[in-house]
Order: C-alpha cells, then sequence, then structure tokens
C-alpha cells in the first residue's frame, strides 16, 4: 500500500511537470512571434531609409563623375592645341633650316668647283718642280762628279774628313768654353769655399794619434819575465788563451811585446799583466780571473768614454747602444789615425760647416760623430762599413737624414739631404790632410807608378812625375804634337782617367807643362 501511494505520487508530480512544460512553451512562442512581427518592420524601415540614401548619394556621384569628366576634357583638348602649336613651329624651323642647307650646298658646290680648278693649277707646278729639282739634283751630281775628278776625293772621304777636322774644332771650342765658365765660376766659389774649409781647420786642426798592432808592456826587470811564463809556459799559455792576445818574451831588455790586431783585447791584456805583476801572485787561476776583472772594467770605460764625448759635443739622446760604439772607437784605428778622434774632428768640421751655410749645426754634428760606426762591430760582417752604420742607425732609432748622411759618406748609397755632403767633405778633409793617416811604403810606391803609367797611356807624352805622395801629376809633353788648346784637354782626359781607374784619399792636381825653346847659336 505504501508503494502504490508513492507510485501515484510521483507520477503526479511528473504530470504536472509536463502540463507547465506545454503550457510555458504556448506562451514563449506568442512572445517571438511578436518579436518577429515587429523586427520585420523595423527592417522594412531601414531598408526604405537605405533606398533613398543610396539614390541620393549615386545622384551626387553621377553628377561629380560628369563634372570630372568636363574638366578632364577641357584640360586634353587644351594639351593637344599646345601640342599642335609645338609641333607647327618644330616644322616652321626645320623647313628654315632646309632652306639654309640648300643654299650652303649651293655655295659649297660653287666652291669646291673653284678648288678643283685651283688643284688642277697646282698639280701643273708641282710637276714643273720636280722638274727643275731633278734638272737641279743631275746639276749637282755632274758637280759633285767633276769636283771628285779634280780633288781625287770620293764625296764620302771629303765628307768624313770635313766632320773630323770640326769635330776636332768643335772639340777644342767647347773646351776652352768650358774653362772659361770654370773659371769665372771660380772666382766667386772657389775663396768662398777656401774660406769656410780653412776656417774649420784651423779651429780643428789637433794632434792625431798613430797606432801600431803591438803594445809594449814595460817591466822593472827581467826577472819577471820568468815568473810571467811559467813552468813549462803554463802562465803564458794560459794569458794568450784568456786574452786572445800573442806575449812575445824575447830578449828585448825590460820589455814585453803584445801582439793582436784588435787594440781592446791588446788594452785588456797590458792591463792584466800589469795588475799580475804588481799583485805578484801568477798562476792559471788568478790570471782568468784578472781577466775578467780587467775586461768589464774596460767595457764600463769604453761607456764612460762614450758618454764624456757625447756631452763634450753637445749631443743628447742616443741610444746605449750607440754610446757603446762611440766608446769603443778610442781603441780602434783607420789607416793609424784614431777613430775616435777622427770621428770627433769630422763631428766638429760638420758642425761648423753646417752653421756656416745656414743648415742645422746640430744634426750635422751629430751625423758626423756616427758616421763610421761600421767600423766597430764585434762580429766580422761582409757589409761595408758605411752600410752597416747605417744599418746600426736605423736599428737604434736615428733620423733619417742622419742614416743616409752614414750610408752615404763614401757614395756606396745616393745623398739625399745637404748634411751627407757636409758629413763627406769632413771625412774627407780630416783623413786627407799630410801626416794624418799612416799608409805603408809599398801602397805610395804603387801609386806613384799608377799615376805616372796612367799618364804615358796618352800620345804626346814625353815626361811624367808624380810628387807630393801622389797628391800630384806633373806631365811634361812635346810642344810640336800638343798646342795649348790641347795641353788643357789632355789635362782634363788625364784627370778623368785617374777617377776612373784608380782610388784614393782627397785629390790629385794634374798640371800639364809645355814648353817650347828657341835655341841658337852664335859662331
Amino acid at each position: 500500500m505504501k508503494i502504490n501511494v508513492g507510485f501515484s505520487v510521483l507520477m503526479g508530480f511528473i504530470i504536472g511537470i509536463i502540463t507547465c512544460f506545454f503550457f510555458g512553451k504556448k506562451t514563449i512562442l506568442k512572445k517571438y512571434i511578436q518579436l518577429l512581427e515587429k523586427a520585420n518592420i523595423k527592417a522594412k524601415k531601414i531598408i526604405k531609409n537605405a533606398e533613398k540614401e543610396g539614390n541620393s548619394i549615386k545622384k551626387n556621384k553621377i553628377i561629380q563623375a560628369r563634372e570630372k569628366f568636363i574638366e578632364l576634357q577641357s584640360k586634353y583638348e587644351k594639351n593637344i592645341h599646345f601640342r599642335e602649336k609645338k609641333i607647327i613651329d618644330i616644322e616652321n624651323q626645320i623647313k628654315e633650316k632646309e632652306n639654309r642647307l640648300s643654299k650652303e650646298i649651293e655655295i659649297y658646290f660653287k666652291r669646291n668647283n673653284r678648288l678643283e680648278s685651283k688643284i688642277f693649277d697646282y698639280e701643273k707646278k708641282i710637276k714643273i718642280i720636280q722638274k727643275k729639282k731633278e734638272e737641279f739634283n743631275n746639276i749637282h751630281i755632274k758637280k759633285v762628279e767633276l769636283l771628285e775628278k779634280i780633288s781625287k776625293y770620293s764625296s764620302e772621304e771629303a765628307k768624313n774628313e770635313l766632320i773630323d777636322i770640326f769635330k776636332e774644332d768643335a772639340k777644342v771650342k767647347a773646351q776652352s768654353h768650358i774653362q772659361n765658365i770654370i773659371e769665372e765660376s771660380q772666382l766667386t766659389a772657389k775663396m768662398e769655399a777656401r774660406k769656410i774649409i780653412i776656417q774649420a781647420i784651423q779651429r780643428i786642426g789637433t794632434e792625431q794619434a798613430v797606432e801600431n798592432s803591438v803594445s809594449i808592456f814595460n817591466i822593472e826587470s827581467d826577472d819577471v819575465k820568468g815568473r810571467i811564463i811559467g813552468r813549462e809556459g803554463r802562465n803564458i799559455r794560459s794569458l794568450e788563451k784568456a786574452t786572445g792576445v800573442e806575449i812575445i818574451v824575447d830578449d828585448t831588455p825590460e820589455a814585453i811585446l803584445l801582439s793582436c790586431f784588435n787594440p781592446i783585447r791588446r788594452e785588456v791584456a797590458r792591463l792584466a799583466l800589469h795588475k799580475l805583476v804588481i799583485d805578484g801572485r801568477i798562476h792559471p787561476a788568478r790570471i782568468e780571473e784578472i781577466v775578467s776583472k780587467t775586461e768589464k772594467q774596460i767595457e764600463e770605460e769604453i761607456i764612460e768614454i762614450g758618454k764624456k764625448n757625447i756631452i763634450d759635443l753637445g749631443i743628447h739622446s742616443i741610444h746605449p747602444e750607440l754610446i757603446r760604439m762611440i766608446g769603443r772607437m778610442k781603441y780602434r784605428s783607420s789607416y793609424g789615425q784614431n777613430l775616435l778622434q777622427h770621428s770627433r774632428e769630422v763631428s766638429h768640421l760638420s758642425g761648423i760647416l753646417a752653421s756656416e751655410l745656414g743648415l742645422n749645426a746640430k744634426l750635422a754634428k751629430r751625423a758626423g760623430l756616427l758616421h763610421d760606426i761600421g767600423k766597430v762591430p764585434e762580429t766580422e760582417s761582409e757589409l761595408p762599413h758605411a752600410i752597416l752604420g747605417m744599418q746600426w742607425a736605423e736599428k737604434y732609432g736615428e733620423n733619417v737624414e742622419i742614416c743616409n748622411a752614414i750610408g752615404s759618406h763614401h757614395d756606396e748609397i745616393e745623398m739625399k739631404t745637404l748634411i751627407s755632403t757636409i758629413v763627406q767633405v769632413s771625412d774627407s778633409i780630416s783623413g786627407a790632410r799630410p801626416g794624418v793617416r799612416k799608409n805603408s811604403f809599398e801602397s805610395y810606391s804603387k801609386r806613384l807608378k799608377n799615376l805616372e803609367n796612367i799618364a804615358f797611356s796618352f800620345d804626346g807624352v814625353n815626361k811624367a812625375f808624380a810628387v807630393q805622395a801622389g797628391r800630384e801629376l806633373r806631365v811634361l809633353v812635346e810642344s810640336k804634337k800638343i798646342d795649348d788648346k790641347k795641353a788643357f784637354q789632355l789635362s782634363y782626359d788625364i784627370t778623368e782617367k785617374i777617377k776612373k781607374e784608380m782610388t784614393y784619399p782627397g785629390q790629385i792636381k794634374v798640371t800639364v807643362i809645355r814648353e817650347t825653346r828657341a835655341v841658337q847659336i852664335a859662331r
């Protein structure tokens, strides 16, 4: 019973819900239908309004399009009118040009006809001239043949002989003209050059030290010789090995000879021997110790000498390695002339010449001091000392002008500045003065013979004498073969041959002497 009641309640509830759903649906459909009708009414109104606005916009656009068309049409008509007018103007211009050209063509043909007639006349005249020329050539050939018969010379032989005569005459005249120019230039330049050089030499002229490859070590008694030699010569062998110097112990009283081409080694050996003799302890170990200390002492002295010399000359900011090379110059010699003394002299001369000529005196002094640094290499080099010195100067940051002066002072490279010329001149002045440099007797005799042989190689030379240690060549010529004009030419030719075939310091003066003697005997 309880189950049936519950089931009936549930079914009643469901039936109630279904009835409510159907009744609600009808009301919703009515409302939806009403809304649709209202929307249709509004849509019809909107469509009517849109059609009205569209018609008005269409009318406006049609009006605007017509106006634009009318405007474009007027512009196009204007352009067409402008172009037509321009075309008409161009046609007129073309017609005018055609008229002008037709007139010019008529004038050209008229002128051409005249030119043709003139050309015809010219051709006639040219033919006449050619005929006359041929006649003249025939007459000239006949005259030449007649002259050849009379003189018994062919035209080529006569021409060559005339050319030789003119050449000789022109050569003599040119040489005399050159001589006049040289004499005129020497009148003004020679005196000034002599004045500057003499002033420089007078201010710098100093005595020059002449060094040899042998040094003498003086001792108080000959007993010291035995101690220096040592037992079985071990001391002297150790000393020679440590210093690289040959030690000659002979019968010369109270003297030992130190022989070596390196002056620094000789100086080390001399000082070491002096210290060993004073100390009294002479044995191989002590020798090596003393030689090592002496080498350090000499190295310090070299640096001090370099510093002292650059301070004396007023030169600053030089690389320490170049200072050491300057100090080493003291122990070097060139042809017997002390290298440091020579470099100082060249530095002074270069400074004086530069100041006289209005150039940079400090730069010239610096180049003069460094010009021979290539002569003090610690190792042998195949390069010339000028090129080697220039490379060192470049390596240690020297000025380009100084590097050029060092490299060109013996003409190994081209001179680019006046400082280079001044250094070369100063080097020549320092090395060429008599007695400054020491040369061997063989080199002097060979040089004198070469000079005389060069003089005898020319025709007309009777005698030749090389005098003043080869600084002057006097040539005696035959007066019949060589006249005064040819004598000057001969001196010039001998000078040029000496320049090409010989190397020499300074300069060589060539004097040609022509003597005419008139001798009569009264009987």
